[in-house]
């Protein structure tokens, strides 16, 4: 069993605002393939930004694959590691991902791949939540940001392509919406939304064109809009710049 981490009461009874905020980060150690690992953060494999700009905001406790053995794709290993974390926390970022190898047509679909997807992007994530729930307070705002993607937009889909990854990051929105429909019924001061970064420079966007957000600059933009989001706006879907994105 993993060895149970707490922070001080001071640090978990913290506000949003201010210090001493409790916060937790998950990350996937891989974003190319299908690692399903959750990476601990720090200096040079913070590659989506949040570890540095959270780490200046309060303590964060980080959890990994190597250190814990932890696998999103497996409910055991998530209730596991989740299960030897003492909370509660008032900020979550679940950046979980994986892109693949995204298909140009049909022809080019697997399923395989497909179900590869929807292990990584949409029921990683799901399980995570699930678990996260007990670790949330109940009697202040606690927010949960989860890392999505334009291109899981129906409404924004207009060029077509990338199926499983396209699909897998619909179905992780349809998750986060109905997860906080079903947490404001015990948590009614919490915030649950999916975020969309923009694209950010980093291994995973390296082989597209384009102008890119540094990652720090990326990370502050996307808990800039968490925070300034009340749970009247939680189960909702975001980009960078707060404006909502259709589902």
């Amino acid at each position: 069993m993993a060895e149970e981490r707490s922070l001080p009461d001071a640090d978990k009874t913290a506000g949003l605002t201010g210090e001493g905020l409790s916060l937790i980060y998950l990350r996937l150690c891989s974003f190319g393939g299908y690692n399903a690992g959750i990476g601990y953060w720090g200096l040079g494999r913070d590659r989506c930004g949040f570890g540095d700009t959270l780490a200046a905001r309060g303590e964060v406790v980080g959890l990994s694959r190597s250190g814990d053995g932890l696998d999103v794709t497996d409910e055991a290993s998530v209730a596991r590691v989740l299960g030897g974390v003492s909370g509660p926390f008032d900020l979550v970022m679940i950046a979980t991902g994986a892109l693949g190898v995204p298909e140009k047509s049909l022809r080019a679909l697997s399923g395989q791949a497909m179900l590869a997807q929807f292990a990584v992007n949409a029921v990683g994530p799901a399980l995570i939540i699930k678990h996260l729930l007990p670790l949330l307070p109940k009697d202040r705002e606690t927010r949960v940001g989860v890392l999505s993607a334009r291109v899981g937009s129906i409404g924004d889909n207009a060029l077509g392509g990338w199926y499983s990854y396209r699909a897998a990051k619909a179905a992780l929105n349809q998750v986060v919406h109905t997860a906080a429909i079903e947490v404001a019924r015990s948590h009614p001061l919490a915030v649950l939304a999916c975020l969309h970064p923009g694209k950010v420079a980093t291994s995973f966007t390296a082989g597209y064109p384009g102008e890119k957000d540094a990652p720090g600059l990326s990370a502050a933009r996307l808990l800039a809009v968490l925070d300034g989001l009340s749970p009247a706006e939680s189960g909702r879907f975001y980009d960078y710049a707060g404006k909502i994105v259709a589902w």
